[in-house]
Parts: C-alpha cells; structure tokens; sequence
C-alpha cells in the first residue's frame, strides 16, 4: 500500500509515539479489509465526516448481545469493509492470558476477520474489530472451541470486569478475580439476551484506589474496603522517618479528613479511624508501615457513567459495607432488586444514575428497602436526600 493513498494519515506516523496507523498497514499487508479501512478513514479526514453507518441486526444463533453491526455507507468505493461487525469477547478475570491462549485467539481471528483487535474496550472485552456479516457465526464457534465467549452489547449487563485483586496487588480487600467468574456465570441470560432498559454495567476494584474506575464507570460499583483500623506497623514508620521521608507533609498534610497525626518527637504515628475516608492515600504513600484493616468486605456503589446520553455521574454509596464471601447470596440478592427496580421504572436509554436523579435516592432506598448511610450526605443538613414520612413525624 503506497503512503500516497493515505497522505493526512501517514502525518500520524511521523511523531514520537507509536500510531494506529502503522498497525493497520501491518495487518493491511495480509487482510484487504484493513486496507479499506485505512482508505475509507482517510476520506473521513478529506470529508469531515465519519462514513460508518450503524443500523441492521445482526449476531449469533441463540445471542441477542456480543456483536455489534458496522457498515460503510460508501461500500462500492472500499468493499472490503462494507460490512465490518464488531465482536465483543468476555475477557478473562483480571485480563489474565497466557500465550498459547492468546495465539490460539489470534488465529481464530486471522481465519475469520480483519485481524484488527482492542485490547481491551472500555468495559473490559476483547475487540474484535471488523468481519463480514457471514463469518460471524464460524467465528463464534472457533471461539467456543477454544473456551471464548462472546460478551455484552445493547441493553444488558455489559461484561462485568474487575482489577487483578489478590493475584498481584497487596492492597487488595476481596477476591475480585473469584467474584467477577460468579457474577459471570450467573447472570448468563441478562449477558446475552438485551432485556432491559439500557446498558448496565458491573466493575469490581479490589481496594478504593479503584483501579478499574469503577465509582465514575459502573452502574454497580463494587469497592473492596475495611471496617475496622488500618495495620500500623511501628517499625516500618520508623524506617521512613529514618530515610528523610516527610510524613508531616506528604502523608499528613493531605489526609482529606484530617484523621492522621504525626510526633516528630516520638516518631509515632496516629489514626483516628472514626474519621478516615478510606482514600488510600497515608497507604499507598507508607506501603510498608501501612495497611488495610484485617475486617474485609465491600462498599456498594451504584449510578456511575460516562458523559454519552447525559452528562457524567459518579456513584453513590449505597452500603458501606458488605462481606464478600462466596456463593455472594447478599450481594446477588441487592443486584436483582436493584435491576427489578429500574426494569420496571426506567424509560429507553434511561441508565440507572439517571433515573435515581429523576425519581430521587428517596425512592430508590424505599424501594429497595435500604437504611439511608450516612455517606450520601456531603455536609451536615446539605441535601441528604431523605426526608421523614408525614406518617412517621409524630
């Protein structure tokens, strides 16, 4: 393929950092539809205009979710990607893969589409990008075959995704590896066959440093936390007073709650743990002298998304915190009822934080028969969003 075909793109090559664009010309070599794809993105500069089209039904036998329709609207100019589906795959947990699963994944992928893959999308599967609407079916039993399923697309749960958890991180306070399998293979019918209002989403971080963004990313948001006192470890406070590290400044200064004290004097270091917001961050800067409590379990969040209906929203804590031990009954339990609750109540394309903002936490709580906590409130008598019955008032 000649640089002259694609010269807008071939600028996106000649910076510092690695670009897509060398990518696809290495698949262009083997598949034509990369090459197309190259092609047509290049008109896309020249016009101003995306030249995809999203529109027709299509999949596997027996799946409603996992492939997602792409045609070109200029398919007699490129050809190749007159039809080019998206294949969504359920990712391992904690996107662990060996080689040889990985090869395997790849072949299938050679065999029957572009070549072209995200790893990962933004929920967390495996992207295939681009094949014809009559390889998807071959492709999806190759995928069988080497033990691949497809995953979420359209209005159901999307693939629940999780951090890597106790595999390699010590902060981690749940086993989100174990977690994220159960809650996968529970909910197989709500994976595959779209039935509800919109898109729901599940994300699991081991510790609140959330590395998976679960708060601003999931409509269910699980958090591992603790409830009893961060482990304080007085030698391992003594060896960063020892080495020159400022506690005061770097650890004490910035504690949003205030909750840390430190005597140079002493060289003792105190937490009132009523007080602590469990931000990780007196732990993440003190790794060796700080940790998460031994009393382990979960904060449930719910009504996080991105800006693409409405506007962004974070989540809210809606049980400070939950045990997490398997079979997971009382965190399954909360689930169902909350996505009873917005099947029955929310409008097309409605995601859960938007209906909580259209119906109130109010009647979120009542409906799920949930106590109002106290982390809903963001100042003393500052919009708690509860208020007492007229029944209930004597």
């Amino acid at each position: 393929m000649s640089d002259s075909e694609t010269p807008l793109l071939d600028d996106l090559e000649k910076g510092p950092w690695p670009s897509f664009v060398t990518e696809i010309k290495r698949a262009g070599e083997k598949k034509e539809s990369a090459k197309d794809l190259l092609r047509q993105l290049e008109r896309s500069y020249v016009d101003k205009i995306g030249h995809w089209k999203h529109g027709g039904i299509v999949g596997v036998r027996g799946y409603g979710g996992g492939v997602i329709g792409r045609y070109s609207d200029l398919p007699e100019e490129f050809p190749a990607v007159a039809e080019f589906h998206t294949l969504r795959v359920n990712q391992p947990s904690g996107w662990f893969y060996n080689t040889k699963k990985l090869r395997e994944l790849c072949d299938v992928w050679d065999k029957h589409g572009s070549g072209l893959t995200n790893m990962h999308g933004a929920t967390g599967d495996i992207i295939l990008l681009g094949a014809p609407t009559d390889a998807l079916q071959p492709c999806f039993d190759d995928l069988a075959e080497i033990n691949f399923d497809l995953g979420g697309s359209g209005s159901d749960m999307r693939t629940p995704s999780c951090c890597v958890g106790p595999a390699r991180c010590e902060y981690a306070c749940i086993d989100t590896l174990d977690l994220l399998y159960d809650i996968t293979m529970e909910y197989q019918d709500e994976l595959h066959r779209p039935m509800f209002p919109y898109k729901s989403k599940i994300k699991i971080s081991g510790c609140p440093n959330d590395c998976v963004a679960a708060v601003p990313r999931s409509d269910i948001a699980i958090i591992g936390t603790w409830r009893d006192e961060i482990q304080i470890d007085p030698e391992g406070v003594e060896y960063y007073a020892a080495t020159g590290f400022d506690i005061q400044c770097e650890v004490v200064d910035l504690c949003p709650t205030e909750a840390i004290h430190w005597n140079p004097e002493t060289r003792t270091l105190t937490i009132n743990n009523k007080e602590c917001n469990r931000c990780m961050h007196c732990i993440n800067q003190m790794p060796r002298a700080l940790r998460p409590g031994k009393e382990r379990g979960a904060t449930i969040l719910v009504g996080g998304k991105a800006p693409i209906v409405h506007g962004a929203l974070l989540s809210h804590v809606i049980v400070p915190f939950m045990k997490m031990e398997p079979p997971y009954t009382e965190l399954k339990e909360l689930i169902e009822n909350i996505w009873e609750w917005w099947d029955e109540n929310g409008k097309m394309r409605e995601r859960l934080g938007e209906l909580i903002n259209r119906l109130g936490m109010r009647n979120f709580l009542k409906a799920l028969d949930l106590p109002p906590s106290p982390q809903l409130v963001f100042a003393p008598r500052a919009n708690p969003y509860y208020f007492w019955d007229p029944e209930e008032v004597k």
